[in-house]
């Protein structure tokens, strides 16, 4: 599985951006596909995940309601549209893959295996 990021750049407060991330050398089917982000000096934290069959989201308390993931199965990518980003959504975000993954194991970038290379998103006030 070969992913890759892209969409990052400056924006300022309140403004939206949208992440791709593209995949190659896989048919998704019951993958579980999760962007998470990392600022400086923190933990990789998780930020939300679509179960590829059936399109169920998951989102972190702190991007629900302004964030939203999706994938486009023809295209075989995902999408994170991320709108009123503050100053503190200010990351390196990463796309990941991980297939049969349950609801309770998601939200951990320990089981993920497959990564992106990461695209760097500055919110600026």
């Amino acid at each position: 599985v070969q992913l890759q990021a892209s969409g990052g750049g400056p924006v300022q407060t309140g403004g939206p951006l949208r992440l791709s991330c593209a995949a190659s050398g896989v048919t998704f089917g019951d993958y579980v596909i999760g962007w998470f982000r990392q600022a400086p000096g923190k933990e990789r934290e998780f930020v939300a995940a679509i179960r590829w069959s059936g399109g169920s989201t998951y989102y972190a308390d702190s991007v629900k309601g302004r964030f939203t993931i999706s994938r486009d199965n023809a295209k075989n990518t995902m999408y994170l549209q991320m709108n009123s980003l503050k100053v503190e959504d200010t990351a390196v975000y990463f796309c990941a893959a991980q297939p049969r993954l349950i609801i309770g194991t998601m939200r951990s970038p320990t089981n993920y295996k497959s990564w992106g290379q990461g695209t760097q998103v500055t919110v600026s006030s």
